[in-house]
């Protein structure tokens, strides 16, 4: 019982010091791995790239202690931080703190949600995604994560577009007029070390022989020059004109919020009391604030590209201070320091007295020393209503990437899975994660692969993750600071390429076409409404349950008849002579609503095209359910057959239909004389009766009882 609900005491049993030092240097080699990858991950989720420790500090040590795989890693993911930006996009800017918010609150969500499927006991509501659908999903995130990270590997910052291809079009066209060169080399390399040392000998950990030596560099070299200078010191009028419209367009935009907030009160008023002509007002005045904030968006997204287009050459004045002019227009006498300065603009209003004047490349910055402080999420339920859909998705797309990981290892060390029990400990991972400041979390792939190539053999190796997470954030943030975005940029890139699995694509067409169809169908309709991944998970889950039901209602129906081998097998399939006199029909599926009028359709065929026909034979060993329209229906069958003048009787019959049979009073009706155990026990008992008087000269049928 203790076992049950506290997994992880069945670690200690047979526990030694052997186990313990090869589960710690397991959990240490993959806290190694996990620190650069987190926080890349979390920057791909929208958030700062802390966020990404702080997802790694309780996840991992709560889903293992609650979990039934003893080697899974849980932390931050690629799929699952790409959907939580996707879900989160349309109610705050990313980075802000509305959006980290709405992030930990997802989590919470995204926790309940499996948890409560765990506890249910219905771990198998994730078969709705089926393995096309996810193969379209994958492939199409992976493209669109590494897509994504185009922008940072070339140093441009431009905003994002409606869909996703566009915005990539705009990162294309901003790096055809300014690509920051150190950046790209920074990129490159990481890139170079990750690829080269994972050929030389995967064991070792080359994300982080990646960020060590691209951090030293960074900050060797001074990769990373910014300075703070007032907009009069920007000798450019454009600038200042940008400047001012930017800024009155977010203060615009800060106002109308504010009226906007007080509208909907106003309407929540209004539709307490049922005033329509008062709702209707309500209404109209909030459409009209909805296009006002739209017009102010246009006009702050216009000024921001401007500022971002600007190519500025830095200038020394005699007080030791700079002056930026157009990069072709420094004036005679002058000489530049050789950089390439730009203005940095985000979401928020600029001061015209400090701008922020980039020189060189990003980095991550500062990263707060000290693990977060562990306090339950705000609880909003009308932002909870908008993410319940994305929370939903996310929980199953994240649990089956955790299970299909779990069950990998679980084949190569033979350990018992329970599939609810891993989603109680991936629900309750991110659900105490969520009050430690974490985003949602799910088992990682790289990192379970190198927790169990490094030897681990408890889930002992992931507390030694979390320790060690916490000590980095203790003690070593201040050595983050010189990371180049770049080379985050390149960990998530590099990751991603083994997401790409074309081959999925013709495997599963290979197996049925129609399978095939609904992969890539789910592949180019997620790249189509990038970043609303929601949509193209649903386009392949309805296209999926499309076909199931159409296969359902119209099951395999088929006539056999004797093939050289003695045996009976489908005769349009293997193009087979068929008896004049009796039809031999086999029905595979269950007989319910859905397809019982097909039976009917395909017995009334077989009777309108078969002159001769004196006996029909149903074998039913396909039919392994039946429910009240089946039989209604076989009813029907055996009334219209009957008066036809033509025998019928079924063969094969198993235990759940014969109870149905019995249960309605139909095992009376075809009598129990005419329900035989196998099809050589039907044939041989119709056959002789159906061929009196009959003119074939060699019936495909003849068996070896009526050769004897």
């Amino acid at each position: 019982m203790l076992t049950k609900f506290f997994p992880f005491i069945g670690w200690f049993k047979g526990y030694d010091a052997t186990k313990l030092r090869a589960d710690a240097l397991a959990g240490l080699t993959v806290a190694l791995v996990l620190i650069p990858q987190s926080m890349a991950y979390a920057q791909l989720a929208g958030m700062p790239a802390y966020y990404g420790l702080y997802a790694s500090f309780l996840p991992p040590l709560i889903a293992a202690l609650f979990g039934s795989s003893r080697q899974l890693a849980t932390g931050p993911v690629a799929v699952v931080s790409l959907m939580t930006a996707a879900s989160l996009e349309p109610l705050a800017t990313a980075g802000s703190e509305g959006y980290i918010a709405y992030a930990i609150l997802l989590a919470l969500m995204v926790g309940a949600f499996q948890f409560s499927l765990g506890v249910l006991r219905l771990g198998l509501v994730v078969n709705f995604l089926s393995h096309p659908v996810v193969n379209g999903f994958t492939n199409a995130a992976a493209i669109i994560i590494a897509s994504s990270q185009l922008s940072k590997m070339f140093g441009v910052y431009v905003d994002s577009a409606s869909h996703h291809y566009e915005t990539i079009i705009r990162v294309v066209q901003s790096a055809l007029q300014y690509t920051h060169w150190p950046t790209l080399a920074m990129g490159a390399l990481a890139f170079g070390i990750m690829a080269g040392l994972k050929r030389v000998n995967p064991r070792i950990p080359n994300v982080l022989v990646a960020v060590v030596i691209t951090t030293g560099l960074s900050w060797g070299l001074g990769f990373n020059h910014d300075t703070s200078a007032s907009l009069e010191s920007v000798k450019l009028p454009l600038a200042h004109d940008a400047v001012v419209s930017f800024n009155a367009a977010i203060q615009g935009m800060d106002d109308l919020a504010a009226q906007r907030t007080q509208l909907t009160k106003r309407l929540e008023a209004a539709k307490e009391t049922g005033d329509p002509v008062a709702l209707l007002d309500e209404r109209h005045d909030l459409d009209v604030l909805g296009v006002r904030i739209a017009r102010l968006k246009e006009q702050a997204a216009m000024s921001r590209a401007q500022l971002r287009g600007l190519l500025l050459a830095g200038v020394e004045t005699a007080d030791g201070g700079l002056e930026f002019y157009p990069q072709d227009q420094v004036p005679a006498g002058m000489t530049s320091d050789g950089r390439t300065w730009r203005i940095k603009v985000g979401n928020k209003a600029l001061d015209p007295n400090a701008l922020k004047m980039m020189g060189g490349g990003a980095v991550v910055g500062t990263v707060p020393s000290g693990i977060p402080t562990i306090s339950v999420p705000k609880i909003d339920m009308k932002v909870m209503l908008h993410l319940l859909p994305f929370a939903a998705i996310i929980s199953l797309l994240g649990f089956m990437e955790a299970i299909s990981i779990a069950k990998a290892m679980a084949a190569k060390t033979g350990q018992r899975l329970d599939p609810n029990q891993e989603l109680i400990g991936q629900g309750l991972a991110n659900m105490i994660g969520a009050c430690g400041k974490s985003y949602p979390a799910s088992g990682s792939f790289s990192r379970s692969a190198v927790n169990l190539q490094a030897g681990a053999l408890t889930g002992m190796s992931s507390v030694f993750t979390s320790l060690t997470v916490v000590i980095a954030l203790l003690f070593f943030t201040p050595l983050l600071y010189h990371l180049p975005q770049a080379v985050l940029a390149a960990v998530i890139m590099m990751a991603v390429i083994g997401l790409i699995n074309a081959s999925g694509f013709i495997h599963a067409w290979k197996a049925q076409w129609y399978d095939g169809a609904i992969s890539i169908l789910t592949f180019v309709c997620t790249l189509a409404f990038a970043p609303h991944l929601d949509k193209g998970i649903m386009v392949g889950v309805v296209l999926s349950l499309g076909v199931f039901l159409y296969k359902s209602m119209r099951p395999r129906v088929v006539s056999l008849s004797r093939s050289a081998d003695k045996s009976l097998r489908a005769a349009s399939v293997h193009g087979l002579k068929e008896c004049e006199h009796i039809a031999v029909v086999r029905f595979d599926g269950p007989l319910f609503f859905a397809n019982a009028s097909f039976l009917e359709d395909q017995i009334t065929d077989r009777m309108m095209s078969m002159p001769e026909l004196k006996q029909i034979i149903i074998v039913a060993n396909g039919i392994n359910d039946m429910d009240a329209s089946g039989e209604e229906a076989l009813s029907l069958i055996v009334d219209r057959v009957r008066s036809n003048g033509l025998g019928i009787c079924l063969s094969g019959v198993n235990e759940a239909v014969m109870d149905v049979l019995r249960r309605t009073h139909m095992l009376e009706k075809i009598g129990e004389e005419n329900v035989f155990a196998n099809m050589e026990s039907a044939l041989c008992a119709t056959h002789e009766h159906a061929h009196k008087e009959g003119r074939e000269d060699a019936c495909p049928l003849t068996t070896f009882c009526r050769l004897a």
